[in-house]
Order: C-alpha cells, then structure tokens, then sequence
C-alpha cells in the first residue's frame, strides 16, 4: 500500500511539474511589480529545488545565463543556472523530454532559450519586461522588414531597363504608333468606298409589305396628274431594279475610288517612313544623352581628384588659395554639366516613348549601333531616286488621277441614263364593293425607264467645273511635294556630307586637347604654368568629349534623315 501511494505522489508531482513547465514556455509572462520581483527568488519559479537546500536571493547583475537543454534520447531534461561562469543552482529531473508538433520539436533548442528567457524575466525586472516585449515582437518586425524587401524587389524588377536594339524599336513604333493605325483605317476605308462604287453594277432587289385603309370609291385628287382609285387592302412584293447604263459615269467613279485607295496605301507607307525616321532621331538623340551623362560622370570624378590634389597641396603650404579657387571652379561646373546631361537623357526618353507609340516612358538600355557609310558623291542621283521612290509623290500622284477620273463622272452626269424596273407580290386582302370583283390577288410587271437631263438649273455644269478646279490644285500640289522632296534630299545629303567630315576632325580635336591637358598638367606640376592653364585644358577637353560624342551621334541621325529623304528608309 505504501509503495503504490508513493508511486502516485510520484506520478502526481510529475504531472504537475510538466504542467508548470508547459506554462511557463509557452505562456504569457506576468507583469511584476518591482516590490514583488525584489522580495521573489528565481528559484520559486521552479517547482523543484535539491532537498535541503534553502533559497537564497539571486541579484540581477549576477544571473549572467540561463540553460535549458533537452535530451531526446534520454528523455531527461536539465535546467542550470550560471552567473559569472559558476554554477548557481541545478538540479537533474527525471521528465520525459517535451514533444512537440511539427518543426517545433525540430527547434527544440530554440524554444529552450526563449522558454528560459521567460523564466528569467521573473526576477530580471522592468527592464528585462520591456527586452520580452521587444522579443515578442521581433516576429512581427522581421514579417514586416521581409515585406518590405520583396516589394523592393519587385519594384526593382519593374524599374529594370529593357533591352532594345533600333531594329526592334522601329518594330515596335510600326506596331504600336497612333498614325500608323490610324492611317491602316483610311486605308480600309478607302477599300470600302471602291465596294460602295461597284455596288451601282448590281441588282437592287427589295421587300414591301403594304396595308391601307381609305373611304370607298375614292380618289387621289392632289399631287400627281392620275387619280388612282383608294381602297382598302393588305399587299406584300418585291421591287428589282439594275442600272442598265449611264453614260460611262459609275465606271469612272469606280476607277477614282480605286485610285484613292491606293493612295491610301501609299500614305500608309509614307507615315511608317515618317515615324521611321522619329525612332531613328530618338534612338540616336537617346545614345547621345546616355554617352553625355558618362562624359560628365568621369569629368567630375577627374575634377574632384584635381581638387583633392590641389587641396592637399595647399594644407601643405605648397599651393596658392587661387588654385584651389579655380578647382572648385571647375568642379562646379563638371557637376552642372552632370545635371544638364542627366535632364537631357529624360527628355530624349520622353522623346523616344513618343516615337515608339506607347504612353508610359520606361528606361531602356540602347544597344549602340555602327557607324553608317559615307554618304554618295552625285547629290542629283539621290534626287532622281527620291523622286521615283517617296510614297508621298506616289500618294498625290494617284491623287491627282483620281481627281481627274472624278471629273470625268461628273461630266457624264448630263449624259442619258437607262434602268430596268420589275415588281411583282400578293395581295390577300382586297376590300371590292362592286361586284363581280375584277381585282386580281396576283400582280407582276417590268418596265425599262431612260432618263434625259434636259435643264437643272446648271447643276450639272458647276459640279463639273469644280472637279476640274480639284483635279488642278492636286497638280499643283504634286508639283510642290517633288520640289519639297528635291530640297531635302539636297539638305540631307549637305548635312550628312558635313557629319561625316566633323568625325574626323572632333577625333582630331579630341588627341590635340588631350595632349595639351597632359602638357598643362605637367607644367603646373613643375611650377612653370599656372591653374588658369590647366583649368582650360580641362575645359578644352571636356569640350572635345562632347564635340566627338555629338559628331558620331548626329552622324547616324543624319544617314537616318537622308535615307529617309531618298525613299530608302525601311
């Protein structure tokens, strides 16, 4: 009897242990106050102590650790306290190691030192309370920061450049521009109106579905020379009617109508040449800003070295403080240079956004593009070639003979035109008061009807008259494009032609500066040459810089043009 109580004590304190353990490692702390902390030990927070040990006050400086280590194998657990290196209390309990669900038994040194903590706010005062609040909202931060860098990320992803080369780009404009579009539209439009023209060719053929209701023995005494008679009836038939022939006017409004059709497509052609040449400017214009913000990224750095160097010399009593005046000087306007090339590169991406057709601008990374050939020597072969090749002096030429071929209709309309009539249907109601009743259900007839204008008033005339004034002012105008295409294939060739020269010499431009910055630096590191010299070395090479980047640059822009003016641009 003894042993079996002894063995249910035993039981019963293990249990309770184990329950006062699972508490305290995954309960709330409570709150002490200050008195109740200095006047409770950390040992009545543990449920077991070594028998005939008494308590004793621990301070809070002195509790430096505490250890909870669990033993899986053994399925004992251990809790030891240190301060300073030495063990202060500890006591081996023989409890069955915490299982718990999941990753968290995996963790379970983890939990340990968290649980451990716990246990050590009890004595560690108001200040270890706020250090557990802090650790119960560690989790909550990282989630927080771990949000934060993922949107991050993910907004460095969208803000990434997108890599475009200028025959995707001219790909994409195509693609995407308004006018593009919106000329592909007239055009289908255009292709409509021929099928509206051709429609005179066929038959018309309708549906009637008549009913009336009128006073017996009636008649019809206004309006019209015949007095039909009016009676009550309820009718259905066809009317079929086909134009047998007008003179020759519906062929000739056919052929304006395919005629403006076709330059339709002739325009479609000449606006993808006119964004063409946009991409090309913007593409090039957009290199150009990029290769200025690197020219103004190195001449600030090579600035600011000069004013160290300068600087440090003139600590060292070995400079004026003119020189480091004129330093500073420079440097400003290194960094000046750096913004206005830094603007210039958002207004070439706006710039390049509009041309490709899109609405939100987007940083690209623009894959440079080799140098053109030179341009041709006989300006006039390019003239000959513009002339024959440009869609717009093909769009107004088809024009014009539209125009013509519209006046041609026009003039045929005075002429006699003959159409055939036939009508045929039903009638299953007839209201006939006399008798015996004549009016047949069925009825059925065809007709042919010539029509001779006579006198209209000179309509006729003056509808004439003015296409003949519109076929005149697309003459003209075709006259004005070939002479506008003829001077800008002169002032492209011009332009291109000095381009391509100004490469040459910026190179050369750019050597010489260079040279004359190493021989000013090197007399002003002698003391033969003062800073005003080398600060316009600098600036003359800065110069060059830009002068040999914009020749390249405006280079292709030009090729781009003149290809363009030539009717070569595709």
């Amino acid at each position: 009897m003894s042993k079996l109580c002894g063995a249910l004590l035993a039981r019963i304190s293990h249990g309770t242990l184990r329950v006062a353990l699972w508490r305290r490692l995954f309960s709330r702390p409570r709150r002490l106050s200050s008195r109740r902390l200095e006047r409770e030990p950390l040992q009545q927070h543990v449920s077991a102590r070594a028998p005939g040990r008494q308590p004793k006050r621990l301070r809070h400086e002195q509790l430096a650790q505490c250890r909870l280590k669990g033993d899986e194998k053994s399925g004992l657990a251990r809790i030891s306290h240190t301060a300073a290196g030495r063990p202060m209390c500890g006591r081996r309990f023989d409890l069955p190691a915490f299982r718990f669900p999941g990753r968290l038994s995996k963790g379970w040194s983890g939990r340990s030192s968290s649980a451990v903590s716990r246990l050590r706010t009890s004595d560690a005062g108001p200040a270890a309370h706020g250090r557990s609040g802090a650790r119960r909202q560690a989790p909550a931060l990282r989630a927080l920061l771990l949000t934060a860098s993922l949107a991050g990320s993910l907004l460095a992803q969208s803000a990434a450049p997108v890599k475009l080369n200028l025959h995707d780009a001219e790909a994409l404009a195509l693609q995407n521009h308004p006018k593009v579009l919106a000329a592909q539209n007239v055009q289908s439009a255009m292709n409509q109106r021929v099928a509206e023209t051709r429609s005179a060719y066929y038959p018309a053929l309708d549906g009637d579905i008549t009913g009336s209701q009128a006073n017996p023995r009636a008649r019809i005494g206004a309006g019209f020379l015949n007095d039909p008679s009016l009676f009550n009836r309820i009718g259905q038939g066809i009317t079929v009617s086909q134009l047998i022939t007008d003179s020759g006017r519906t062929p000739n409004l056919v052929a304006s109508s395919r005629l403006e059709a076709s330059a339709a497509e002739q325009t479609v052609a000449a606006t993808k040449y006119d964004v063409l040449v946009r991409v090309n400017q913007a593409y090039f214009g957009t290199l150009r800003a990029q290769a200025m913000v690197k020219v103004a990224q190195e001449t600030v750095a090579a600035r600011q070295l000069l004013v160290d160097q300068i600087t440090a010399l003139f600590n060292n009593k070995l400079r004026s403080e003119l020189d480091v005046s004129f330093v500073d000087v420079s440097l400003s306007q290194a960094k000046l240079l750096l913004l206005q090339s830094q603007d210039q590169v958002q207004e070439a991406f706006a710039e390049l956004t509009r041309a490709l057709g899109a609405q939100d601008v987007a940083a690209y990374q623009l894959a440079d593009e080799p140098l053109p050939p030179s341009p041709p020597v006989n300006v006039e072969d390019l003239v000959q070639q513009a002339l024959s090749a440009r869609p717009e002096l093909a769009s107004l030429q088809l024009s014009r003979d539209a125009a013509y071929k519209f006046e041609r209709a026009e003039r045929d309309l005075s002429l006699p035109n003959a159409t055939f009539v036939g009508v045929g249907g039903y009638m299953p109601y007839i209201n006939q008061i006399n008798l015996p009743r004549t009016i047949p259900g069925e009825y059925e007839g065809v007709a042919v009807n010539v029509q001779i204008p006579i006198l209209n008033g000179g309509l006729f005339k003056a509808r004439r008259e003015e296409a003949h004034s519109r076929a005149m002012e697309a003459d003209q105008l075709l006259r004005d494009e070939a002479e506008a295409i003829a001077r800008d294939v002169r002032t492209a060739w011009a332009g291109a032609s000095i381009a391509y020269q100004r490469l040459d010499v910026t190179a050369e431009l750019q050597r010489q500066a260079s040279l004359a910055k190493d021989l000013a630096q090197g007399r002003y590191d002698l003391g033969l040459a003062t800073i005003v010299e080398l600060t316009q070395a600098l600036l003359n090479v800065t110069d060059a810089d830009i002068q040999n980047l914009s020749a390249k640059y405006d280079y292709q822009s030009q090729y781009a043009t003149l290809q363009y003016t030539m009717g070569a641009l595709r």
